[in-house]
C-alpha cells in the first residue's frame, strides 16, 4: 500500500439486514465473501460481492449461485448488478448533520406524543429534531422544539417520541401540514458520547432515576452532573455544593443502566422539588432543556480497565470507536466513518461474512 493508502479486513455474523462497519477511513473499494453461502452452494445465494465508489452509493456487483439441476455439482456462478441495497459508505463530520425537512401534519396530546409526518422514512431508533410547533402565536408545542428525540415508528407516516404532551400547557397540533412545523433526522447524533442528554422525566428518592429523550450512552460507574433551570423544577440536582470539600460540586454516579434511555444515579433527591415538564408557552423564549451531562477527568473516553496490557477502545451504541485506548472519562470522540452492508448483500441471519476494505492513494478513471 502507498503512503496514504488504507486497508482493513474483518469478519462479522450477518443480521440479515443493514450492518455498519466502523473504520478509521471511508473506503473506496469493499469486497465481501459470504462463507456460509459459498459453502452451501445453493441456487440464488450470493457468495461474493464487490463495490467500487465509482458505482455509486448502494450499488454492488454480485456473483450469484445458479443451478442447472438438483445436484450442487451442477451449480455455477453468474454476475448481476445491484442498484440498491448494496454497499454504501458514511463519514460523520465534526458537527451535526441533518436530513431533509419533513412537514408535520399533527402531534397528539399523549404520553408518548404521536407525530404524523407523511412519508417520514424513519426507523425505530433514529434521532430527530422537531422545529416550529406553534398552532397559533400563543398555542402549540414549542416547548419541545429543538430537543433530540429517539423515535418509535408506528407506520410510514407516524412515530412516537418520549415526551408527555398530555398536559394543560400543550395544545395538539393539526394541519395539512402545520404551518412552519417540521421534523429533521440527526444523521449522526452521537459525535461525542456520552456527552449531553436531555431529560424527559425524573423519579426522585434515595436514588434518582433519569429518563432521557435520546440514548444516553452512559455505563455503570459514569459520573454525571445536571443543568436544570427553575422552570423544570428540580434545581437541587444542579451539582450541589460538596460541604466536605468547599467549592467542589457533588456529582452523581450511575449505579445501573436500565435501558438505552434510562439510568439510576446515586444521588439522594428525596426532598427535592418535583420535576415539571408542563411549561407555559409564554416562557419558551430563552428556555433551555433540562440536561444531564457526563463529567470526568479524561475527555478522550474509554472504558474501565479490566486487566491485560491495554484499556479497550470505547464503544458507542454497541459499535467500537476508532479512538485509542483510555481510562473511563466523560466524552468519547465518536466521529465515525466506514461502510454499510445493505440488505441486498447481507445474506441470511447467522451467515459468516468476511470483508476487505481499501482506500487508495489516487484513482485513474
Amino acid at each position: 500500500m502507498g503512503e496514504y493508502a488504507r486497508s482493513a479486513r474483518g469478519k462479522l455474523v450477518s443480521t440479515g439486514a443493514l450492518m455498519a462497519v466502523a473504520l478509521p477511513f471511508e473506503p473506496q473499494v469493499v469486497e465481501l465473501i459470504n462463507y456460509t453461502a459459498a459453502a452451501t452452494n445453493t441456487g440464488g445465494l450470493i457468495p461474493y460481492t464487490t463495490w467500487h465508489f465509482e458505482m455509486g452509493q448502494g450499488q454492488a456487483v454480485n456473483q450469484i449461485v445458479e443451478t442447472s439441476g438438483t445436484s450442487p455439482t451442477n451449480s455455477y456462478l453468474t454476475n448481476a448488478v445491484l442498484t440498491a441495497g448494496g454497499i454504501s459508505t458514511f463519514s460523520a463530520g465534526l458537527s451535526l448533520q441533518f436530513g431533509a425537512q419533513i412537514p408535520i401534519q399533527a402531534i397528539t396530546k399523549a404520553s408518548a406524543a404521536v407525530v404524523t409526518a407523511n412519508g417520514h422514512g424513519y426507523v425505530t431508533g433514529d434521532v430527530v429534531l422537531l422545529e416550529g410547533l406553534y398552532q397559533s402565536p400563543t398555542t402549540g408545542m414549542p416547548q419541545i422544539s429543538g430537543i433530540p428525540f429517539v423515535v418509535t415508528v408506528s407506520d410510514a407516516n407516524t412515530f412516537s417520541i418520549p415526551w408527555n404532551t398530555n398536559q394543560s400547557d400543550y395544545t395538539a397540533l393539526s394541519g395539512t401540514p402545520v404551518p412552519g412545523a417540521f421534523v429533521r433526522q440527526i444523521i449522526y447524533p452521537f459525535l461525542y458520547a456520552p456527552g449531553v442528554s436531555n431529560i424527559t422525566s425524573l423519579t426522585l428518592g434515595t436514588t434518582t432515576t433519569v429518563v432521557t429523550t435520546a440514548p444516553h450512552n452512559l455505563s455503570v460507574g459514569s459520573e454525571v452532573g445536571f443543568r436544570i433551570s427553575p422552570l423544570w423544577g428540580t434545581v437541587q440536582l444542579n451539582s450541589p455544593q460538596n460541604f466536605r470539600i468547599p467549592g467542589s460540586p457533588v456529582y452523581g454516579y450511575v449505579m445501573a443502566v436500565t435501558d438505552a434511555t434510562t439510568v439510576v444515579v446515586k444521588l439522594n433527591s428525596t426532598n427535592f422539588t418535583p420535576f415539571n415538564t408542563n411549561i407555559p408557552i409564554a416562557n419558551v423564549p430563552g428556555l433551555t432543556p433540562p440536561q444531564m451531562i457526563a463529567v470526568g477527568d479524561v475527555n478522550s473516553g474509554g472504558t474501565p480497565y479490566s486487566g491485560g496490557a491495554l484499556y479497550p477502545s470505547p464503544v458507542v451504541n454497541g459499535v467500537s470507536t476508532i479512538n485509542g485506548p483510555a481510562i473511563l472519562g466523560s466524552f468519547v470522540n465518536n466521529t465515525a466513518s466506514g461502510f454499510v452492508i445493505g440488505a441486498g448483500v447481507a445474506g441470511s441471519i447467522g451467515d459468516d461474512i468476511y470483508w476487505r476494505a481499501y482506500l487508495y492513494d489516487y484513482s485513474i478513471s
